[in-house]
């Protein structure tokens, strides 16, 4: 989207995931700002220009992951090739995105966690009628998805293959790193790194650190994200 006109100028998906997208998930989480995910999902096209992102370590590595404790049937996407996108339901009621980084194998992944809607707001809107105006749409990982239709349907999908229903369209120039901070929602071991890389730009959810909270039986189990943006 060319930001002085409101038109939407994007170039075909590449054949595969680029080379930096199989680095770990810290470096390749801030060059994935700016660029454009693209879903033609339930009859309508709804594309949304990523302005925050999270980073999660792989098995054995980030104890904020779900990957952490090793490979599940829920997380099994995670240990695929670079470039897949990983969707799983959180808190019985709403839906994540992560796009898998790294090599096959490793489980590192990046949780898409706000953007700005630049193409269909009409059916995004349509999706999220509870949103108070265009910014919120996609403001939160679960807004984000929902605006998409992302669902159990798009776990597994590969974002550059040009005939799939979902694609990441790369930006040749990313979105400015504004700000770093430990990753919201996230406690125990994990809490305080900071794996959190946002923009400059109105679209990215406030952050919000994990709160302290008993637990029986041993220290929290990882996940991919803590989201109350619905």
């Amino acid at each position: 989207m060319d930001l002085g006109t409101g038109f939407v100028t994007r170039s075909a998906a590449p054949a595969g995931a680029p080379l930096w997208m199989r680095a770990g998930a810290s470096d390749a989480a801030p060059r994935i700002l700016g660029s454009i995910l693209v879903s033609d999902l339930a009859g309508a096209c709804v594309a949304v220009r990523i302005t925050e992102v999270e980073a999660y370590g792989g098995e054995g590595q980030d104890p904020g992951s779900h990957a952490y404790r090793g490979r599940t049937p829920r997380n099994a996407v995670m240990f695929g090739p670079p470039g897949d996108l990983y969707v799983y339901f959180t808190y019985g009621m709403h839906w994540c995105s992560n796009i898998v980084v790294g090599s096959e194998g490793e489980a590192s992944a990046v949780l898409l966690r706000a953007g700005e809607i630049v193409e269909g707001v009409e059916a995004a809107r349509a999706r999220r009628p509870s949103s108070r105006c265009d910014r919120d749409l996609a403001r939160g990982p679960a807004r984000l998805a929902a605006a998409l239709g992302l669902g159990a349907d798009a776990n597994g999908i590969r974002l550059f293959d040009p005939r799939s229903p979902v694609r990441l369209e790369v930006a040749r120039r990313p979105l400015a790193v504004h700000a770093i901070t430990p990753r919201t929602g996230v406690s125990g071991e994990g809490a305080l790194t900071p794996w959190r890389f946002a923009a400059d730009h109105p679209t990215v959810s406030p952050y919000r650190p994990a709160q302290p909270r008993r637990r029986r039986g041993g220290p929290d189990p990882g996940r991919v994200c803590e989201d109350d943006s619905s």
